[in-house]
């Protein structure tokens, strides 16, 4: 058992620009020496991820504001405060605020994460999906 002090045991907030979009903070909670990675999350409006999968899947729960969530192959959805996302394995998928609003959630990722390419403005911006 480890217990982590303080939330993020004292590492200063990132601010992310490598394999994300936009502005985004992220405070790491715990780092995944135990295959586990847990961060907290902050998109402004229109930041995103890159497409990304891990290998044994991911759990995002939003803590405030609403944001977009899309796998490879489906239509972006809204996802709003109290919501929780499950990535399957393997699953390839970005995630991020609206394209007016913030979004802050947890992601708790399993295994080895792999980075694809830059989710495009045609690809974020032609859903219907308004968060």
């Amino acid at each position: 058992m480890r217990i982590i002090q303080n939330g993020h045991g004292g590492v200063p907030t990132q601010l992310r620009t490598e394999t994300f979009t936009g502005l985004v903070y992220i405070d790491p909670v715990l780092d995944g020496a135990e295959g586990a990675a847990v961060n907290s999350v902050f998109f402004a409006p229109g930041a995103r991820t890159y497409w990304h999968s891990h290998e044994s899947g991911q759990v995002l729960y939003v803590l405030s504001g609403s944001g977009l969530v899309c796998a490879a192959g489906g239509e972006a959805a809204v996802i709003r405060s109290g919501d929780i996302v499950w990535a399957a394995p393997g699953e390839l998928h970005w995630h991020g605020g609206g394209p007016v609003t913030k979004m802050h959630h947890l992601a708790v990722s399993l295994g080895q994460t792999t980075w694809a390419q830059e989710v495009t403005d045609a690809e974020y911006g032609p859903q219907e999906a308004t968060a």
